[in-house]
């Protein structure tokens, strides 16, 4: 009778310790795969942060007023505050937009949907050139501006001269 009852305890241990072997591999297994996952993702995850980072100081450097710094100092030489600068520069393109006449003042296009057209985005692009876009609800286009302070009876004031504008047709 001992016997048996250590013959079915060393099976019953047995079947234990076999059940504790499959169970543990294929939890293991499952850490494993999901850990595989994670850094595969991980891997994406860190291409695409070192993509959009490459592509962030790609666009601050290109063509901005803000990070330009010989634009900057070339203003400042003239006497001027950038943070009071830009503003202005805006402000005056945007004054622009109030007009009585049926052309703009600047924009070289007509409308053609019985709107005004309006300057509705403007980028500095550095101490001699900014770029706009233009729309009057139905067609829009871009151009690029020459800037410039002219002393006129004592005064400066802010010229602007169109260098080159393209119209797109409408969608």
């Amino acid at each position: 009778m001992k016997q048996r009852i250590f013959m079915y305890l060393f099976i019953f241990t047995l079947l234990l310790v076999i059940f504790q072997y499959i169970n543990s591999k294929n939890i293991i297994e499952d850490y494993d795969q999901k850990l595989t996952n994670y850094m595969e993702h991980n891997n994406k995850l860190k291409d695409s942060i070192q993509l959009t980072h490459d592509n962030l100081v790609t666009d601050i450097y290109t063509f901005n007023f803000d990070t330009n710094e010989d634009a900057m100092i070339y203003w400042e030489k003239q006497g001027f505050r950038i943070s009071e600068f830009v503003p202005f520069i805006k402000d005056e393109l945007m004054n622009l937009n109030i007009y009585d006449t049926e052309d703009h003042p600047l924009v070289p296009y007509a409308s053609m949907s019985g709107q005004k057209m309006l300057i509705d985005q403007i980028r500095m692009l550095n101490h001699k050139w900014i770029i706009c876009s233009f729309t009057d609800g139905k067609y829009w286009g871009e151009m690029l501006l020459e800037y410039d302070l002219e002393t006129v009876n004592g005064e400066k004031q802010l010229k602007f001269k169109i260098v080159e504008s393209t119209l797109y047709k409408p969608r």
